[in-house]
């Protein structure tokens, strides 16, 4: 945390969580603190280790900017034995964050103000960075400084701005915003924590206003316009802000939405050589010559290659820099592409320490429906921050090239040349369908019917967000594996012990008209920074005795909702402006944000099996459990 140019250690986060819950412009709640994470401009990258994946990083320049050579993983230091001592080095490593809101509240006296006042004081402690925190050292109601609290409410736009509340001009509102020498404090009334039991008021002219005036209708006429702040790059719009000032409470859902960008490593030969320098390209790369290769080596930077000479290393790096260019075009153009067509062949050839393959037989029950399964024992994903939004949410949108640039908040004051990313190793089953059952199931009247309803409120959603509505429609067959994917998922996490959110989908569909179609498939993997999703527990679930007995399962589950009839009757006409699913809700389908690629859109447990809804049991793709 930087306060008057110093650094003080606060806390600590996991390198996922700057990609899901605390990155750049994110609140970040520490125990007595509340903190934004800083642009890039602010980090130092001494720490910071490069992370090699091409497909992503040439999506990353095609999706944000060309200036972008790097994907770096944050700072961090190393870890040393022994017990770490709170004045070294180590406690000055990390992710910059600044207090925000500035506006604290005393819980004796109640005073609310701004850092700025300095009527807090910053109190450290460097070997228990968790009790840091600012006290209110002249409180006349505590005989000890009390510790003050982040005051709860602050104001936002869907430009991806972000501010401290208006306290003087919402109390003031009488005399322009105004008063000399204001004393503010919040007064909570009620138990129940509502804006409406909250006052502020002002102890030097007596004005007074409750916290629901901000709220709702009201606040669109009690809240000024937006000052276009970006608090994470010290700076504000330079041609200001044209939206209304929204007010949020701290820590809200919709107050951060991370923009990111992932792909999974996966071999492109089946040689060793050439696989052991895509591995360690990065490091590679930076060979312009045999003499600097062989500086490279003497360092012991890649001992993996000591059985081959420098010439022959040399030569292949030779050919991998010649044909890098013309690959950055295919990499951009199609992320899944690549995965669908390794996973489908199941070639075991192209197995390697990050990634590894085994064909098994399809789940017993299912063999007319799944035409293949593949246990990946092994496998590395690579995902990337590119950017993030506030109050709507990016899976509002099919794909990160549809969202608004004006809305798209920017992670540094200049053009990057890296952005922060994580790598984490899991295991994942991968699921091919059967195209031919696909195909019949798709020629049925009945789904036919279907997805001319579904791409009707497809085109009403999108028109309510003003994007074209005839594109990105994902059809019938991605309702079909997504719905699929989700129920599958829920299963696994309450049978099987694993956590929802530790489960993750990769959808891979496209019709047989598209281009390198037709797909039918699904990843579900783990991929959870901690050991979990490492130690074979989800592979060991792709048996075919064991993996048909858990669809069976999780498909019976779909015909029932703890909320029905009104789940079952739910359909994509009912709402589609504000929602876009069919039969689904929390209680049945949905699944947490980090593991579902859509944003819990675009699911219908009617197409997999019947539900009480009996006018839809034709839809169902399972008919044998019908």
């Amino acid at each position: 945390m930087s306060q008057n140019s110093s650094k003080t250690k606060v806390g600590d986060l996991r390198p996922s969580q700057i990609l899901f819950s605390g990155g750049i412009g994110a609140s970040v709640d520490l125990p007595h603190l509340s903190a934004i994470v800083m642009g890039l401009d602010d980090w130092d990258m001494v720490h910071a280790n490069e992370l090699g994946e091409e497909r992503l990083l040439a999506a990353v320049k095609h999706g944000l900017n060309k200036s972008v050579k790097k994907l770096m993983s944050p700072p961090a230091m190393q870890e040393t034995k022994g017990i770490p001592q709170g004045l070294d080095d180590a406690a000055k490593v990390g992710i910059p964050v600044s207090p925000f809101p500035t506006w604290l509240l005393c819980p004796n006296c109640r005073l609310l103000a701004p850092l700025q006042s300095k009527l807090f004081d910053l109190k450290i402690n460097r070997y228990r960075p968790d009790k840091t925190c600012y006290v209110h050292t002249n409180c006349a109601k505590a005989k000890f400084p009390p510790t003050v609290v982040p005051v709860r409410f602050l104001v936002a736009c869907p430009r991806g701005h972000l501010d401290d509340f208006p306290w003087h001009y919402f109390v003031h509102h009488r005399t322009g915003g105004t008063c000399e020498n204001s004393l503010l404090r919040l007064f909570e009334y009620g138990v129940s924590g509502s804006a409406a039991d909250i006052e502020v008021k002002c102890d030097t002219c007596n004005a007074t206003r409750r916290m629901s005036d901000a709220f709702g209708e009201s606040g669109k006429r009690n809240l000024p316009q937006c000052r276009g702040r970006h608090v994470h790059l010290r700076n504000f719009e330079a041609d200001g802000c044209d939206q209304q000032m929204i007010a949020i409470s701290l820590g809200a859902s919709n107050s951060w939405f991370p923009i990111t960008l992932s792909a999974l490593s996966i071999p492109t030969s089946t040689k060793k050589l050439e696989q052991l320098v895509e591995k360690e390209w990065v490091k590679l790369e930076k060979a312009f010559s045999i003499e600097v290769l062989q500086v490279i080596r003497e360092l012991g930077n890649i001992r993996e290659f000591s059985q081959y000479s420098n010439e022959e290393l040399w030569k292949e790096i030779e050919k991998k820099r010649s044909g890098q260019e013309s690959n950055d075009e295919s990499n951009v153009k199609d992320l899944k592409t690549p995965e669908w067509q390794i996973f489908s062949n199941a070639d075991t050839q192209f197995n390697n320490a990050d990634f590894q393959l085994k064909l098994v037989d399809t789940p017993i029950g299912f063999e007319q429906y799944f035409e293949k399964v593949v246990l990946v024992e092994r496998l590395r994903e690579v995902r990337a921050l590119v950017g993030f939004t506030r109050i709507e949410s990016p899976g509002d949108f099919a794909d990160t090239g549809e969202i608004s640039r004006s809305n798209w908040a920017p992670i540094s004051r200049q053009d990057p040349t890296w952005v922060p990313a994580a790598e984490v190793k899991g295991e994942g089953i991968f699921l091919q369908f059967n195209e031919e059952t696909i195909a019949a199931w798709e020629k049925k009247k009945a789904v036919k019917d279907y997805n001319r309803e579904c791409f009707d409120a497809h085109k009403i959603w999108r028109k309510a967000r003003k994007l074209d509505p005839d594109i990105n429609y994902p059809g019938t067959r991605y309702i079909l594996i997504h719905s699929f994917a989700h129920a599958l998922m829920r299963q696994l996490s309450i049978e099987c012990g694993y956590t929802a959110a530790s489960l993750r989908e990769r959808i891979y569909t496209k019709s047989p008209k598209e281009e390198n179609g037709p797909m039918a498939g699904v990843l579900i993997y783990t991929a959870a920074p901690d050991s979990e999703g490492t130690l074979g527990g989800l592979v060991s679930l792709g048996k075919p005795e064991v993996l048909g007995r858990h669809i069976e399962q999780a498909l019976e589950q779909m015909r029932l909702c703890a909320s029905d009839p009104l789940c079952a009757e739910h359909d994509f006409h009912q709402s589609p402006a504000t929602s876009l699913h069919g039969s689904a809700c929390h209680a049945c389908i949905f699944s947490p944000e980090t593991s579902c690629e859509r944003g819990n859109k675009f699911l219908d447990r009617s197409v997999l099996i019947p539900t009480v809804r009996s006018e839809f049991s034709k839809l169902a793709f399972f008919s044998h459990l019908a």
